[in-house]
């Protein structure tokens, strides 16, 4: 895999994606260096004029009326060991190195003024495995400081690291890797916390899962559409286009795509339920929501947001607001809501399925009849996740309080939106995996049924995992079998 070189712009969510999770190598375009060592001279420019900035010669927050003066080091390293407050469960892997990446993308963009080797020294431990040991819990999304702050501590040596699969102090972590470290200059240490990177790099990896789940989704629809012998007229383009709402068009050409065969399946009833006769609305309104975070996090990711800023062109430092990520956390509450909708037709489109006997099934998709519960017990857990679902899709953007003196009163709860937007990805594939399985039980209880090419490949694909029911079983190994396979990355593609 050829490495990421950052330009300033340009990054996307698949980027994200393969330096988080897959190890991609970063390096650095040389006009990244220059346009980093021509930001540093304006700020240093600055501030030998006596100009007051904010973070390098005065205080923080509420403390912005505080002079600073003395060892610039020393302050920097202070903001850093003063702003230590993250608390609860570390972070993931994936998700600090998601950060990393965001913060270093965003030096790429020029603006922060950061020195060229804090820069370099975050790009090397990077690329050599050593993440800080990164708490979840103390940003409110203006800006992800606190949590930060384990990021600019590791790289001066201070706080704690993994590095090989060990959490060690992190001055050892960078001695193993060959690495030294940083001493800051003058701005250095806010420039590294000032940011939302955790939002960011979190943000583009739930935009990715999302993106594989609605794919499952999908499929999991289309098979659904097989084994219930759904009308498929719903799916034809004439009718997307006198709608052309956003997604709308796409979704349904998915479908058909998935639906394809030389001759058409022949409906067993004129209209079925919404659940199903409104896929392509209820899935075009999720592409939709997908796009929208997918351009708010790539904004974030290729943005100069830093405060104060640095207009290197124009030789000037000026305070801003661009750390404030409203559009961001926004977007992710849109798409939890719009996962949220997808996932409760899904739940409806099970229920239809091991009720008692719709389209000529047997009921419960039992083969067997009788006392048998076949899949209805499942209804059960099937209700049980979309109601966790539906928790997670309460908004929390508007959950905050003014905090340092009423200086910060107002913020987004960015990392928290997004978050929750990610515990419901996961609990949504849990819906598909249900909805997988019964659909392929339909399917085999369907004397004659042909299905689509690209339908087998699908029931094919759930019948490697699970067999079909024939008497009552523990049918919840069978659903964690296929979501595991879901969330694993050895689901089909």
């Amino acid at each position: 895999m050829s490495a990421l070189v950052l330009t300033g712009a340009g990054i996307r969510v698949e980027d994200v994606v393969a330096v988080a999770r897959d190890g991609r190598k970063v390096e650095i375009a040389p006009a990244v260096m220059e346009r980093l060592d021509r930001a540093r001279k304006v700020l240093d420019r600055a501030a030998a004029s006596g100009q007051s900035i904010y973070g390098l010669n005065t205080g923080l927050g509420a403390n912005l009326g505080t002079s600073v003066s003395g060892d610039a080091s020393a302050f920097q390293r202070q903001l850093l060991e003063g702003r230590s407050g993250a608390v609860g469960d570390a972070l993931p892997q994936d998700i600090v190195r998601a950060t990393m990446l965001a913060r270093a993308a965003m030096f790429s963009a020029g603006g922060s003024g950061i020195s060229s080797a804090v820069f370099v020294a975050l790009i090397e431990a990077l690329n050599a495995g050593v993440h800080p040991v990164m708490p979840s819990l103390g940003s409110i999304g203006d800006s992800d400081l606190v949590l930060m702050a384990t990021l600019g501590r590791m790289l001066t040596g201070d706080g704690e690291a993994d590095f090989q699969g060990r959490r060690m102090p992190a001055a050892k972590a960078l001695a193993m890797a060959r690495l030294a470290p940083v001493s800051l200059a003058p701005k250095d240490g806010l420039s590294l916390i000032n940011a939302s990177a955790v939002s960011a790099g979190s943000g583009a990896l739930a935009v990715a899962d999302a993106v594989s789940a609605f794919a499952q989704q999908q499929q999991a629809s289309a098979l659904i559409m097989e084994a219930i012998g759904a009308n498929q007229t719903i799916l034809d383009p004439r009718l997307q286009t006198a709608r052309p709402a956003a997604g709308q068009q796409e979704a349904a050409k998915g479908l058909r795509d998935l639906l394809t065969r030389e001759k058409a399946a022949a409906p067993t009833t004129l209209q079925d339920p919404l659940s199903i006769r409104c896929m392509p609305s209820i899935h075009g309104a999720l592409l939709q929501a997908i796009d929208q975070a997918r351009q708010a996090v790539e904004i974030e990711l290729n943005a100069a947001a830093d405060n104060p800023l640095v207009l290197g062109d124009d030789d000037m430092v000026l305070s801003t607001g661009n750390f404030h990520t409203a559009s961001l956390s926004l977007a992710f509450e849109t798409l939890g809501l719009a996962i949220a909708q997808c996932a409760a037709a899904s739940a409806a489109r099970f229920i239809q399925l091991t009720g008692s006997g719709r389209n000529g099934l047997p009921k419960y998709l039992s083969p067997v009849g009788g006392a048998s519960a076949g899949f209805v017990p499942l209804q059960k857990t099937v209700s049980a996740i979309l109601a966790a679902i539906r928790h997670k899709a309460n908004p929390v953007m508007l959950d905050f309080l003014a905090v340092s003196e009423a200086v910060e009163d107002h913020a987004t709860q960015t990392p928290l939106a997004v978050s929750k937007c990610a515990e419901m990805t996961v609990l949504w594939q849990r819906l598909i995996a249900f909805e997988l399985m019964a659909a392929a039980q339909a399917v085999d209880l369907r004397d004659g049924l042909t299905l689509a090419p690209a339908t087998a490949a699908i029931h094919a694909a759930v019948r490697a995992l699970v067999l079909p029911l024939k008497e009552d079983r523990p049918l919840g190994i069978d659903a964690e079998a296929i979501y595991t396979a879901l969330t694993s990355g050895s689901w089909l593609g």
